[in-house]
């Protein structure tokens, strides 16, 4: 995979990309970490104190704006143009910036939340490969239900490839008011199909957050590599 592949210019191209943990030329492992709507790169990079490995380089993408996309992420695909396919290119130069280090996308996860993790989610399945691991934490697949207004001309909604065995983590609560649970149930399902190992969790009563149940099985991800 080389940044070429990703040749987008959008409102997320050249935007920084912050980092933690080991420098990547001494990195035997690598995460991206994708933030929320409204939230920033330092945000999600505080996540690495949380999961901490010596192993590992974090690097963290900022969007402009600290916004991936404007609207809600089961709105039609085309309404999020062009900063949904530019938010996609910046997940993908930042993993091949991981890979012209020497660190390839089966030694790398992906972990988002919130909107982050709709889009680190959308990015797996529209590239379909072996990655180390695949977290998408309060999030689902971008674009609208099947039946919904123009989801049938919805092109990008038709995956194809194979995960081979990745790793792949869905937690969210129950009763979140962001990310309906049927959308998520629905993204495992994807991904399955896709040949991703799938660990699905859905938590009753719990927040728009991140809790210690899904780092634990991120962390579990993280050893998995050694």
């Amino acid at each position: 995979m080389t940044e070429g592949q990703f040749s987008v210019q959008g409102p997320h191209q050249g935007q920084p990309v912050l980092a933690a943990g080991k420098r990547l030329e001494k990195a035997s492992a690598a995460m991206i970490l994708v933030h929320g709507r409204g939230a920033s790169a330092e945000d999600i990079l505080a996540l690495a104190a949380e999961l901490a490995h010596p192993d590992f380089a974090y690097l963290a993408p900022q969007a402009a704006g600290n916004t991936w996309y404007p609207h809600p992420f089961m709105a039609p695909i085309a309404s999020n143009e062009p900063f949904l396919s530019s938010a996609l290119a910046a997940v993908g130069e930042t993993l091949a910036r991981l890979s012209q280090a020497g660190i390839p996308a089966e030694r790398t996860i992906l972990l988002g939340f919130s909107q982050g993790a709709c889009l680190a989610l959308e990015f797996a399945a529209r590239h379909p490969r072996r990655y180390a691991g695949v977290a998408g934490l309060s999030g689902g697949l971008i674009g609208p239900n099947p039946g919904q207004p123009d989801a049938s001309s919805d092109t990008q909604r038709a995956y194809s490839g194979a995960l081979d065995g990745t790793p792949i983590l869905l937690g969210c609560s129950e009763v979140d008011f962001h990310i309906p649970k049927e959308r998520v149930v629905h993204s495992a399902d994807i991904f399955q199909q896709l040949g991703g190992q799938v660990t699905l969790r859905l938590y009753p009563n719990m927040g728009h957050t991140i809790n210690q149940d899904e780092l634990d099985a991120v962390q579990e991800m993280m050893a998995s590599m050694a």
